[in-house]
């Protein structure tokens, strides 16, 4: 990805809210591809700061998706179905 072009990607990424039809694979993907670009060392200082704070929403987009999938998990009923979670009822 060109440097121009992450700029303007990394811009609009960072200004925008993840929303819950964001998938865990999607933001995962997003987050390994930010990191990648990160280490290259070839970012601006602005650039990275952009880049870290959108890897940033990304990881507690991931965090959050994980710690629903346990806690259904943790939810099995007795005839060892998984039931549904709400994480409103908590």
């Amino acid at each position: 990805m060109s440097a121009s072009k992450t700029k303007t990607t990394l811009a609009s990424d960072s200004s925008s809210e993840l929303n819950a039809s964001n998938s865990y694979e999607q933001a995962f993907k997003e987050l390994e591809q930010i990191v990648a670009h990160m280490e290259s060392g070839q970012m601006s200082l602005q650039d990275s700061l952009a880049a870290y704070k959108r890897g940033n929403l990304l990881l507690e987009h991931c965090q959050k998706s994980l710690a629903e999938v346990e806690q259904q998990v943790k939810i099995l009923n007795d005839r060892q179905q998984l039931a549904p979670f709400n994480a409103n009822h908590e």
